[in-house]
């Protein structure tokens, strides 16, 4: 008997030992994400895209680093995992931004005093010579802000050598007009009625702001606008409220929800658009919230462009200035043809591939063309209706001038 309970320990302590030698079964772990070697082009990817060849660089642009967007340490791997699904790759999110509500400026409140009195003052056509024209005749609220010709008709029918730029997000842009010759939509806005080509008052604006103040329903809502101005009816302060008016026509549309990290809302077929349009280093001109507009560039780059336009270098007399525009915009690009600064190209298939062989040295394929397009369609807003609504106009008054039509 005594053996046998010797037996029994001996079993037990041998089991002891061999369970106590176990590990303790280990818990699912979860691969770290691969990190991506900074790129020295500003190529990069869009989530669920896949990777596209890179086209020869027109030059060497050095990527931008973006900085990590935190997570909060609550969310579940599965709910990281769907967020970090969502949003695009932070080295194509460095070459854009999300349009703001408003181009803010320090200079005065966008208050809506400003902003109603700006309204009306776009849509007044008393401020040309024949009151006939207003800002809206070649800058269309409901039509993306253009004409849609290539060069805009004006003063008694004469036609001018550039073609008419949209007034949406404008205000966000390096300078106003072709060749950047005003720095902001606020003296941009003194431009098109002193010329004589388009709305053909004399220069000055004296003669604008006159028949404004004769206008008596204009007097109250000049004094709301400008509270702390006695004399507050001049040319300066109606192109300030038409500037006001401009710094909130923003058009956010699908790119900014992208922008925002929202995946679905661009179509395959626009995120492999997006890619492409970033690995032919479009990017280089084509950037920021306004995708474009914040800086300049030698049109022809390449080789020469055919046009007789000098461009810049008729406000700066510098001869590296030849032939020299201000880089276009592209949001809203679907809807403000026809393209370049003369109007003269029709489609944006027809544009992009110039850009690429006038531009880049680069031929691009029909099928990289259609890409890019339908990327550049992913551009297109939403125009704020409520916000353009056209006003009604206050009536003469006794000492208001006639329209001069000869």
């Amino acid at each position: 008997m005594r053996r046998i309970r010797y037996l029994f320990v001996l079993i037990f302590v041998v089991v002891l030992v061999l369970s106590c030698g176990r590990s303790a079964p280990e818990e699912p772990t979860v691969a770290p994400e691969p990190t991506i070697a900074p790129t020295e082009a500003p190529t990069a990817t869009v989530a669920e895209v896949a990777p596209v060849e890179e086209a020869a660089p027109a030059e060497e642009v050095a990527a931008e680093e973006a900085p990590a967007e935190a997570v909060d340490a609550s969310t579940s791997v599965t709910e990281t995992e769907s967020v970090v699904a969502e949003l695009i790759d932070p080295t194509i999110a460095v070459h854009f931004a999300v349009l703001p509500e408003e181009a803010a400026t320090g200079k005065y409140p966008l208050s809506t005093e400003m902003t109603d009195l700006g309204r009306m003052l776009f849509y007044e056509p008393r401020l040309s010579l024949a009151q006939d024209i207003s800002c809206n005749t070649c800058h269309l609220l409901d039509n993306y802000g253009v004409d849609g010709l290539p060069t805009s008709v004006g003063h008694l029918g004469a036609v001018g050598g550039r073609n008419a730029p949209t007034v949406y997000n404008a205000a966000l842009e390096v300078a106003q007009f072709w060749d950047g010759r005003s720095p902001d939509v606020e003296d941009q806005a003194k431009g098109p009625i002193q010329n004589q080509i388009e709305m053909g008052m004399p220069t000055g604006g004296a003669e604008a702001a006159a028949v404004i103040k004769s206008i008596p329903g204009y007097e109250p809502l000049f004094a709301a606008a400008f509270p702390d101005d006695p004399d507050p009816i001049t040319f300066e302060n109606l192109t300030t409220a038409i500037a006001a008016f401009e710094r909130k026509l923003m058009t956010p549309g699908r790119f900014d929800a992208f922008l925002a990290g929202d995946g679905t809302q661009l179509t395959e077929q626009e995120k492999a658009g997006l890619q492409k349009f970033v690995s032919y280093n479009c990017t280089m001109c084509h950037r920021g919230p306004t995708v474009g507009g914040q800086m300049y560039m030698k049109l022809g780059l390449y080789k020469p462009y055919p046009t007789e336009d000098l461009g810049r270098y008729d406000v700066t007399q510098n001869e590296a200035d030849k032939y020299v525009f201000k880089v276009s915009m592209l949001r809203n690009i679907e809807k403000t043809g026809p393209y370049f600064h003369d109007g003269s190209i029709a489609t944006l298939e027809e544009a992009v591939k110039i850009m690429g062989e006038y531009q880049l040295g680069q031929t691009i394929s029909d099928e990289d063309v259609a890409d890019i397009v339908a990327f550049l369609k992913s551009l297109t807003g939403e125009v704020p209706m409520d916000y353009i609504a056209p006003p009604v106009l206050p009536e003469n008054g006794p000492d208001t001038p006639a329209p001069v039509t000869e």
